[in-house]
């Protein structure tokens, strides 16, 4: 037998046989935005994957002062890919976020919360892994245009498949424009990004990202849907980086822009984030069983930690000001916490396509792409496990059709926070489960939900909004 290769050597003979001119590094600021930083790959050596790279962490968004900035970032060579979009021949590589006087991983740093709570699964003797499935749809635009000031504020995006364009003239306007709430999903010539989102999934797939499907979505407008195949909690979040930067740089390439912000238009469907998720010990799946549609105890306990902590884990899943603009009645939003098998207006849902053992999981429907996901990720597996190891009964499934129920109906039926400023305050009384296996801590904590306070929510609530003036200018 030959001798095994380890993955820095395959990267180093990979730099080597491609003729690889640079080498960009990529890792995850606190709110959930990639960043990076390129060297010449000559740079790269063995030892780089030890010693790392030197950074300054002041400037990155709720991280250090400027009196502690010195930071270390250490690739890890599992996550290497090519990257199609840059001229230059040039790899990337995911990269963990040390603190260089102890070489410790940084606490804030969200791939290494992900790291710890993979190892406080397995610590629990629960499972063993925990899968994850992200369904993060997004807008296709073919304009935006945004500002703001002392005097003024707007915004204006433009689809060529916007219903408010039927009446444009577009010399020739050729009238295949999807009706609000009826994009999912005719085919061509309706359907007019067919192709863009076969090439993206083309790019995905050469990445190494196994892709299940893609197709338009509801809204009109251009809001499609690409989903990619299960993957463990950390390759899963590191996979859901990959793909907004492929879907975003195809995107761009083709002169359109693509926006994963959860309510870009008013008056149609929000773009959510449904997460499939399971549980698996020594290769064997422990969400089956023969309960309420075909789940197991476990798998119920799990829900009822999910749904007893979910005020609290919308901070993380649901992050933004405009997350909650989406998860309001009427555009197929979960904003009552409940679940059921097949009832997509539940916010947790038990799919139905298979009685196969191994497709068994649930999907918490609540979640939208503006999640950092491996603190998002993190947070869900965590509220399941507190379900599990407290025995916490879900209740009684809502089978009904949630948005035909009456208020009498649905008066003991709990609904998700009405805003960010909700969801952080339930977090600050609700976050003891997160804390086991000190996978967050009460610093990651207490900086998200000050992070959160002064740069977003404060902000926002400041200056007036063009909607004021439609109702109130003539007082």
């Amino acid at each position: 037998m030959g001798k095994s290769v380890s993955p820095v050597q395959e990267v180093l003979s990979y730099i080597k046989t491609n003729k690889i001119k640079f080498v960009d590094f990529k890792f995850m600021d606190f709110p959930g935005q990639w960043q990076h930083f390129t060297v010449p790959a000559s740079e790269l050596k063995e030892n780089s994957f030890e010693d790392g790279f030197g950074f300054d962490g002041s400037s990155i968004r709720g991280w250090k002062s400027i009196h502690e900035s010195d930071m270390l970032l250490i690739p890890d060579a599992k996550t290497m890919f090519f990257d199609p979009f840059i001229e230059s021949p040039t790899i990337s590589i995911i990269c963990d976020v040390y603190e260089p006087a102890t070489k410790e991983k940084y606490d804030r740093c969200p791939r290494n919360i992900a790291q710890k709570a993979e190892a406080y699964l397995k610590s629990t003797g629960i499972a063993d892994t925990a899968y994850f499935g992200p369904e993060a749809e997004f807008f296709v635009f073919d304009d935006v245009r945004f500002d703001s000031g002392p005097n003024f504020s707007f915004y204006s995006v433009d689809s060529i498949e916007g219903k408010w364009n039927s009446g444009r003239e577009e010399n020739p306007n050729l009238g295949y424009k999807p009706r609000y709430k009826e994009g999912y999903f005719p085919v061509p010539p309706t359907d007019q990004l067919m192709n863009l989102r076969n090439e993206m999934v083309e790019n995905l797939i050469n990445m190494g990202i196994d892709v299940e499907a893609q197709h338009h979505e509801v809204a009109s407008g251009g809001q499609c849907e690409i989903d990619m195949k299960f993957n463990t909690l950390l390759k899963a979040a590191d996979q859901l980086l990959m793909f907004k930067y492929v879907v975003k740089n195809t995107a761009k390439k083709n002169n359109k822009t693509v926006t994963y912000m959860p309510k870009p238009i008013f008056g149609d469907n929000g773009s959510g984030m449904h997460v499939h998720t399971s549980l698996w010990l020594k290769g064997k799946p422990l969400f089956a069983g023969g309960g309420y549609a075909g789940l197991s105890e476990t798998a119920l306990y799990f829900v009822g930690g999910i749904l007893k902590h979910a005020a609290a884990l919308l901070s993380f899943t649901n992050p933004i000001t405009n997350s909650y603009k989406r998860l309001v009645p009427g555009y197929e939003a979960p904003v009552n916490l409940a679940y059921s098998q097949r009832n997509r207006s539940a916010s947790v849902r038990i799919p139905m396509y298979s009685s196969s053992p191994k497709s068994k999981r649930i999907e918490f429907r609540c979640p939208d792409p503006a999640a950092n996901p491996y603190l998002a990720f993190s947070a869900i597996m965590m509220a399941g496990l507190d379900g599990i190891m407290n025995r916490i009964d879900p209740g009684e499934p809502l089978d009904k059709d949630i948005y035909d129920m009456s208020p009498e109906e649905l008066k003991d039926v709990p609904s998700t926070p009405e805003s960010l400023g909700h969801a952080l305050r339930a977090l600050a009384e609700d976050h003891e489960f997160l804390l086991k296996g000190n996978v967050f801590t009460e610093d990651v904590i207490r900086t998200w939900i000050n992070y959160k306070i002064d740069k977003e929510i404060k902000p926002m609530a400041l200056r007036p909004h063009p909607y004021e003036f439609e109702m109130y200018f003539d007082v």
